[in-house]
């Protein structure tokens, strides 16, 4: 329950934050920006199953790749509103890995075939 409303908040609430911090004078526009990017879950829906309440997206959606990730990193240095766009899709992305650190916390062997394994390991033993 507790994970899921973290998460939850990731995905709403930090970027409410992120933009009226960071984009005070135009922050409506960038939180609907930083909402929109939660359209890269549309890569779920080429998954079998579509849903599984304990998988990994990070390396296993091919827009939750490490490679697309190199590219929302990249966007960073573009001009709005492509910056805006690149920060909301690495917010999605830690948000995700950070869903992913906790299931590994609680249920290890939930990721045992995880492309991401390794680094959530890694991350769980630093921040334990």
């Amino acid at each position: 329950m507790m994970q899921t409303l973290i998460h939850y908040f990731f995905h709403f609430g930090m970027p409410l934050v992120v933009a009226y911090v960071f984009f005070r004078n135009d922050y409506k526009r960038v939180y609907l920006i930083l909402l929109a990017t939660m359209l890269v879950d549309l890569d779920h829906l080429l998954a079998t199953p579509i849903f599984s309440p304990n998988r990994c997206s990070i390396n296993f959606h091919p827009l939750h790749s490490y490679y697309e990730m190199i590219v929302y990193v990249a966007m960073l240095v573009l001009p709005k509103p492509y910056r805006v766009i690149g920060l909301g899709l690495l917010l999605h992305m830690l948000t995700d890995l950070n869903d992913c650190v906790m299931t590994y916390t609680q249920i290890p062997q939930a990721l045992d075939d995880a492309p991401a394994r390794e680094l959530v390991i890694w991350l769980a033993n630093r921040f334990k």
